[in-house]
């Protein structure tokens, strides 16, 4: 891939800011078809894999970066380009947040996000959170409010990171700027639901499992939401309270999370009620008619636990076993695909 390969020569030596890249593989050139998401209440049935294609083979270009934030700290990250960038055009941006206790790395293995945007062409970056152990890349947290220590603790610029993440990425790559999405699991749920109402002159949309709303929640603009909960998930209860994971927080209701995002946002109509007629598991709830065209679906899984569903677990001792019947990053990417540009 010529172009990306010039382009991280120019990041080697000319990037705003203390920042640093490094490339590694890049093989086929030919792009990956177009598709677009749907998301409608016309139908009592919900299809959790409309507009997409499933993931293929990643064979685009996986590079590695540094900058250097507002609060002074290093943070690094994950960036995977599909060979559609190649094509010329506009390509939506990604940004995949990590649970806490994982790093970034470990989501784009644990998610497969990878092969999705080589199918379905988009850009995905995943960040790293961090620890109190300064140059440990794993066992990160991020800044979601009231979770997860120790970077809540130590108060974290997590939003000033992922600001200055996406206009390096905007800057440096062909992005949409209309199409910045986020998605998240677990602690980094929590992070991208606080982007929605800290960032919304960035963040179109975001996707999660297993999140609340950490933070005072005043976005500028709406910003659609897909959130995805399983019933016996111990970790976040989907009614709330202390959870058997190692956060000891006392958390608010999920389900909260996502009526009082179509609050913010103006919903006029919902939540209606969509089954999946393939999964009986599978329960939808969908508020539309809101403001600049955003939308609100929050699904439940019966018998899914906490871990990234669809994908083989990185810790079940932490998070139990993954429910296999419904895949979380290809469920979360045809809402977001599906989400009209404001």
């Amino acid at each position: 891939m010529r172009i990306l390969l010039g382009l991280c020569a120019l990041l080697l030596v000319a990037c705003s800011g203390p920042a640093s890249e490094s490339m590694s593989s890049t093989t086929s050139t030919t792009p990956a078809p177009s598709t677009s998401g749907s998301t409608t209440a016309s139908s009592s049935n919900y299809d959790p894999y409309a507009g997409t294609l499933p993931a293929t083979d990643p064979v685009g270009e996986v590079l590695t970066g540094s900058i250097t934030t507002p609060d002074g700290r290093v943070r690094t990250y994950r960036l995977y380009v599909p060979t559609a960038a190649e094509a010329g055009g506009r390509l939506p941006l990604l940004i995949a947040l990590h649970g806490g206790l994982g790093w970034g790395a470990q989501f784009a293995t644990n998610s497969g996000f990878d092969g999705l945007a080589e199918a379905n062409r988009f850009i995905v970056v995943y960040p790293d959170g961090t620890n109190n152990r300064p140059g440990d890349t794993k066992l990160l947290t991020w800044n979601g409010g009231l979770c997860c220590r120790p970077a809540a603790d130590q108060q974290v610029d997590d939003i000033g990171f992922l600001r200055a993440l996406i206009d390096r990425l905007e800057a440096e790559l062909p992005v949409d700027q209309s199409r910045v999405l986020a998605a998240g699991h677990s602690n980094g749920a929590i992070l991208a639901y606080r982007l929605a109402c800290e960032l919304s002159d960035q963040i179109l949309a975001i996707g999660v499992q297993s999140g609340v709303i950490g933070v005072p929640c005043h976005p500028s603009q709406p910003v659609s939401v897909f959130h995805l909960h399983g019933l016996a998930d111990a970790n976040i209860p989907i009614d709330g309270g202390r959870g058997s994971g190692p956060s000891g927080v006392e958390f608010p209701s999920p389900r909260a999370a996502a009526s009082d995002v179509a609050a913010l946002n103006g919903c006029q109509a919902g939540p209606t009620e969509q089954s999946d007629s393939s999964n009986a598991d599978v329960l939808s709830q969908l508020w539309s008619q809101c403001t600049g065209g955003s939308i609100v679906r929050f699904v439940t899984v019966a018998g899914a636990s906490h871990a990234w569903m669809g994908h083989p677990a990185s810790a079940q001792n932490l998070v139990g076993s993954p429910y296999m019947e419904l895949d979380a990053s290809r469920a979360i990417w045809s809402f977001l695909a599906g989400v009209a540009t404001r």
